[in-house]
């Protein structure tokens, strides 16, 4: 119980920053068995887990540390698998520091858990003893189509399969995965930890249909006569623009068409949009977890120079700070307090900012400051200011009700306007984590299952 006042929080260890900067593996190396002990035995236990209700899946956190800690690894196991549809991906990409580790107890004084660390030798560990996540052997008769193979869309089917409702899931790339497997980095996330999860879902009995978009090569009347339900976890990949002068230019792209090429060239696959910045000085716009996918990424593929400008200072960046460093270390210069004015041909004019004062809610808003205006030399811009809901023909055709970002409308039982039609993830909230993704699959599954079973 008081473990923490003896043993420091520990990190995973990396690999050397001249060895992973030449290839997409992961950075981060897994607990062994002696570090995930010792530092799963430093929780305190606490009677209100501020680690468990942070948490968008309400993991039992403290439990599976216990079980870490007493070298229960079946135990350990389960529970972490019970309440998460892919533990050791969250485990690798959630930003815990804003969210159970943030809220961890021991978090101001002696350090918090290292949750997210534990999280993932849990699930390694286990594969390797040969556990693996359990479904329905008996399947009850109800059919659910789920569109899209995103976090949300993994999630919805995973708890279906459980509760032995049979699932056909549609996507429109080549593989599955969504996000996890064209946006994210392998070097955070190696591919085949999705697939192999995918693999799971398809031996549970999931149909798996890609290189099928709907509205398209499938209609969304023939989903709607042909199931029980429909769950739509399409995600939100629409690159922000700035509405800045320039931003059309041939040197600039957008985040996710940049990440999605490079993902495309690492699996062979059909590619017309690979961007390439070797020998080329990148600029990168924006603070979040997207702009240290691109520095990063840049630095692999072998920039020049590779700079990640953000409007406001390092203390109000949205992303991970584990990112941050990394990216530093890595060889990306931040520039933070500029905003960017006009794109040229030869890099970005950006004005100079500062920080006001914090209002009543503790933010602080930007500030311009006057004739500071100056020119960021580049010969690749990459926006990662964010993403916007897709508005596919099949939703416009569907006449499902939206709301004014095009998301689609929900009711506390995850039901679009047509109430045999579910939703959740980023269709449904916009760009958001994944883990808030695989929060809603969750729950809409409870509803369905609830709804299929009367």
């Amino acid at each position: 119980m008081l473990n923490f006042t003896k043993v420091d929080r520990n990190n995973p260890s990396k690999r050397g920053v001249m060895e992973r900067i030449k290839d997409f593996s992961e950075v981060y190396n897994v607990f062994d068995k002696n570090k995930a002990q010792e530092q799963a035995d430093r929780c305190i236990g606490c009677g209100d887990p501020y680690c468990h209700n942070k948490c968008p899946l309400h993991n039992i956190i403290p439990a599976w540390l216990k079980q870490t800690a007493q070298n229960d690894i079946e135990l350990a196991f389960n529970i972490s698998n019970e309440t998460s549809p892919f533990p050791e991906i969250l485990g690798r990409i959630c930003p815990q520091d804003v969210l159970c580790e943030g809220d961890c107890t021991l978090n101001d004084t002696h350090g918090a858990i290292t949750i997210g660390a534990v999280e993932t030798h849990i699930s390694e560990t286990g594969f390797e003893q040969g556990f693996k996540p359990k479904f329905a052997s008996e399947k009850i008769g109800k059919k659910v189509a789920v569109v899209g193979s995103g976090p949300a869309g993994i999630s919805v089917a995973t708890f279906l399969l459980r509760a032995g409702i049979d699932v056909d899931m549609f996507e429109r790339a080549s593989r599955a995965g969504g996000l996890l497997t064209y946006g994210i980095p392998g070097f955070k996330l190696d591919k085949f930890r999705v697939q192999r999860r995918i693999d799971w879902l398809v031996e549970a009995g999931m149909n798996l249909y890609t290189d099928c978009e709907i509205g398209k090569d499938k209609s969304f009347e023939e989903l709607e006569k042909n199931y029980d339900a429909v769950f739509i976890g399409i995600g939100a990949t629409k690159g922000k623009k700035t509405g800045i002068s320039g931003e059309d230019n041939e040197n600039v792209y957008l985040a996710m068409e940049f990440l999605t090429g490079i993902q495309k060239r690492n699996f062979e696959e059909e590619n017309t949009n690979f961007i390439d910045v070797k020998d080329k000085n990148v600029v990168v716009i924006g603070g979040g977890d997207t702009a240290m996918d691109c520095v990063r990424t840049s630095i692999r593929e072998g920039a020049t120079t590779v700079k990640c400008l953000y409007r406001r200072d390092e203390a109000n960046m949205p992303g991970s700070k584990k990112e941050v460093v990394n990216s530093k270390e890595e060889g990306v210069e931040f520039v933070f307090n500029v905003s960017p004015k006009s794109i040229e041909s030869n890099g970005v004019i950006v004005e100079q900012t500062t920080m006001s004062e914090a209002d009543e809610s503790g933010r602080q808003s930007v500030k311009i400051v006057p004739n500071s205006d100056y020119l960021e030399e580049a010969d690749i811009i990459i926006l990662a200011l964010g993403f916007e809901q897709e508005l596919p023909s099949f939703i416009k055709e569907s006449e499902l009700e939206l709301d004014r970002w095009n998301g689609l409308k929900i009711n506390e039982k995850y039901q679009t306007s047509n109430s045999k039609i579910y939703a959740g993830g980023d269709s449904v909230r916009g760009a958001d984590l994944a883990v808030r993704a695989a929060a809603d699959g969750k729950v809409a599954a409870k509803f369905i299952i609830d709804n299929l079973k009367r």
